[in-house]
């Protein structure tokens, strides 16, 4: 067992849990001002800061509702089972490699829906909600670390070969640099799309 593998072992329950917490809080506000805002079509929510950052203008739309009740929801059951397996993990649980498995095609799933969410806010919507935002922040990061944990226990297993084998030392040397890399470019698409607003507020 290598130096780095075990690292990571000890360090996957705590950002479970840490993600799952902030997670959860995410999804429980949302949904707090989801409901104000079913109850009072003129509530105006604690995160409209401004044209741009309006929670309610994401709320109210379709997309807001994807699956025919208000996303957040899904938030929080999801961010809840990640706080669970973080602290099961902690407490001494071992999981088998068909859990891991399903835990990766869930975040897989995940982060392919909030990547639809995220340019629908930005492209379609043309408003961005802050505690999505930070949903997505939590889950990329997610997603990253238990890809790189499955890779390395075996959970799951990359093709034979010399490149795949540099591929995936290249992915555990440069984890860091390619989750910041992927943050960048979601900042560079917001403030290059919003550059309208957020520019004349700079300057």
């Amino acid at each position: 067992m290598t130096k780095r593998k075990l690292t990571l072992e000890k360090v996957l329950p705590y950002l479970l849990i840490l993600t799952g917490i902030v997670g959860t809080i995410c999804s429980f506000i949302i949904s707090y001002e989801k409901l104000k805002l079913l109850e009072n079509a003129g509530y105006q929510p604690s995160c409209n800061l401004n044209p741009i950052i309006s929670c309610g203008s994401v709320m109210k739309s379709w997309q807001g509702s994807a699956f025919g009740f208000p996303n957040p929801w899904i938030g929080l059951v999801g961010f809840g089972i990640l706080l669970t397996i973080g602290a099961g993990m902690l407490a001494g649980a071992k999981f088998k490699r068909w859990f891991w498995i399903g835990l990766q095609v869930g975040l897989t799933l995940a982060l392919i829906f909030l990547g639809w969410l995220l340019y629908e806010s930005i492209y379609q919507i043309h408003a961005l909600c802050p505690y999505c935002l930070t949903v997505d922040i939590v889950t990329i990061f997610t997603f990253w670390y238990t890809t790189l944990y499955n890779l390395q226990t075996g959970a799951i297993k990359l093709p034979g070969g010399r490149r795949w084998q540099a591929f995936g030392k290249f992915l555990r040397n440069h984890h860091l640099d390619i989750l910041v890399l992927v943050y960048l470019i979601i900042i560079f698409l917001i403030f290059n799309h919003f550059w309208y607003y957020f520019g004349s507020h700079l300057f």
